[in-house]
């Protein structure tokens, strides 16, 4: 991967800017284009959050129709010189250029400052007193916008796409057959033309219902005391109604249409076979759908045209716990995401359950069930995957150094048995018995440089609890600095993913995600993250007496829904409490 110098790069921007004076050209004043958005709101919204870090924030109309957030205006010296300072130290994109300000039609930000500033080659015009509408927007136009996005942004959309059900490939912010098949799907979805490239209106209705719903859903970690249940609740949906026992009911938040009930009695087989009766014969209850009913437990799942619902309860030594869920059959997407979170961090604690003769409680009381719970969070939270089928995960040192607790898919709590400083892994054992979905099988060797690989993470640490593959390529052999501890990938992870298990194309695990090496003095490009090879990690197991499962004959490249359902079975969600 090539990488220009801060140095290099503020050598050359002043020779450009001497060449522009020497020949005679210079702008009296240029701007430095950070960012630009294809609506006024949107650009508006992002010029405020960058003035809150940066001073001379600029907003200006585009002769395209776009948007342009900026900074200046400066000397064309000065904003050389500027450029190269703020792009060494990552505080504007590496994409920034120096604009002269010719395609500027109009400042809006800072509003108060829209008519005091003069733009550089922008006529005065005197405006018609009845505009003409703006013309509709042509498939070209919505093409010509996709190109000047962001690779962040395009990797939003892929994110979008995934959260709606309609994509399943890398978030690379390549867009391909995929993402172009995703796009219309989604567009389909709406009653809308399915082209595969999206319009101004349906680009910003896309990723504004993404970042809606999960600021709705609101999933937090709830520890009901009475009931002696913790649980990922979606707290922005439900909010704690009564006891009814046996139940904990959550009733739907601002017409949500979603309810959740804890379950939560004292009992033995026969009261547990009597409780799975009672939930099939309750009205929220769909009759349509599976069930399972075994000695220990029992699920059951409903749907119809307006309502599905989901319930399950285990019996463990006299106690029997659980929970129901109950959502709008339209709203199937975002339920499916909710109920996953639910299933993977439930967890019964304690002896106490809820009886029959329980007091009702009053309304401080109630109250006082969820103090807390908005401020009860992690320090910080990252990924792991369960090394073997006894629960022993392994992650990233950096992910569990100085906790004071450790716990696994925010909840199984967990110990650290060791770390090693040289590989910078960490190995920790759960405090109860597991029985995980899927487990690692290390590879003996990593893979040809340029061969595609995959790591299954937390992306988003804490705010979605479910695990997500992203897909990247296998770089090098060793760190930039020549180092053979750790290995280097091109993949666009984020913080969330470091400590996850990293893939090649036939399922095995070559290496644990580790973060790129922090250095002051450089500015690595995006993507660049290392791995510690899996050899290094089969010896750490080894010493502390766990044997890895050895990788059985290699069966060839995996389809990407095969390594995903392989990776994120392994996957497990690493929370460092103070």
């Amino acid at each position: 991967m090539k990488r220009i110098s801060g140095t290099v790069v503020a050598v050359i921007f002043a020779a450009l800017a001497a060449i522009w004076l020497g020949a005679g050209r210079a702008q009296a004043q240029v701007w430095i284009q950070i960012e630009a958005k294809n609506a006024q709101s949107a650009a508006e919204d992002r010029a405020r959050d960058w003035a809150l870090g940066l001073a001379d924030v600029s907003g200006h109309a585009l002769a395209s129709g776009w948007f342009a957030i900026a900074l200046g205006p400066y000397a064309p010296e000065e904003a050389a010189a500027r450029l190269s300072d703020l792009r060494a130290t990552g505080r504007i994109p590496r994409d920034s250029f120096i604009a002269d300000g010719r395609l500027y039609r109009g400042q809006f930000w800072p509003p108060e400052g829209a008519a005091a500033r003069a733009e550089p080659a922008a006529p005065t015009v005197a405006a018609p007193a009845d505009p003409a509408p703006a013309p509709a927007e042509t498939l070209a136009d919505a093409r010509r916008a996709e190109a000047a996005l962001s690779r962040e942004e395009r990797m939003d959309i892929q994110r979008a796409l995934q959260w709606n059900g309609v994509y399943s490939a890398a978030i690379d912010g390549a867009f391909g057959a995929g993402t172009r098949g995703a796009i219309a799907a989604w567009q389909a979805g709406r009653g809308a033309e399915g082209t595969g490239v999206l319009l101004s209106g349906e680009y910003r209705a896309l990723i504004d219902g993404w970042q809606a719903d999960l600021a709705r859903i609101g999933l937090e970690t709830l520890r009901d005391d009475e009931a002696g249940i913790e649980i990922a609740m979606p707290l922005g949906l439900v909010a704690f109604d009564r006891y009814t026992p046996p139940f904990a009911q959550y009733a739907a938040k601002d017409d949500s249409g979603v309810q959740v009930w804890l379950i939560s009695q004292p009992g033995d087989q026969a009261a547990l076979y009597g409780l799975y009766d009672l939930i099939q014969s309750l009205a929220l209850m769909p009759p349509e759908g599976p069930r399972n009913r075994h000695p220990r437990g029992f699920e059951i799942s409903g749907r119809n045209a307006d309502v599905e619902a989901w319930a399950q309860a285990d019996l463990d030594r006299g106690t029997i716990r659980g929970f129901l869920i109950t959502a709008r059959t339209a709203d199937a997407a975002r339920t499916t995401r909710v109920l996953q979170a639910m299933k993977a961090s439930f967890r019964p604690f304690g002896d106490r359950v809820l009886d029959p003769g329980l007091v009702p409680l009053d309304d401080a009381t109630k109250a006082g069930l969820l103090s807390g719970v908005e401020v009860r969070k992690p320090e910080r939270t990252a990924s792991g995957f369960y090394a073997d089928d006894a629960g022993h995960v392994l992650t990233a040192a950096a992910n569990v150094a100085s906790c004071g607790r450790i716990t696994l898919d925010a909840g199984t709590e967990a110990t650290i048995v060791a770390t090693d400083a040289a590989s910078g892994a960490a190995l920790l054992r759960p405090a109860a018995a597991l029985a995980p979905a899927g487990h690692a099988r290390l590879a003996g060797a990593l893979p040809a440089l340029g061969t595609d690989v995959a790591v299954a993470g937390y992306s988003y640490g804490g705010d979605l609890p479910l695990p997500t593959m992203t897909f990247g390529r296998f770089e090098s052999a060793t760190a930039l600095d020549g180092s053979e501890s750790r290995a280097r990938l091109d993949l666009p992870a984020l913080a969330g993913d470091v400590g996850g298990p990293v893939l090649s194309a036939d399922g095995l695990v070559i290496g644990i995600l580790q973060p790129a090496q922090a250095d002051p003095a450089r500015v690595l490009p995006e993507g660049v993250f290392y791995l510690t090879p899996a050899p290094a990690l089969a010896a750490l197991l080894t010493a502390e007496g766990l044997m890895a499962d050895a990788a059985s004959p290699a069966p060839g490249i995996m389809a990407p829904e095969d390594l995903t359902a392989i990776g994120t079975a392994m996957a497990v969600q690493v929370s460092c409490w103070k």
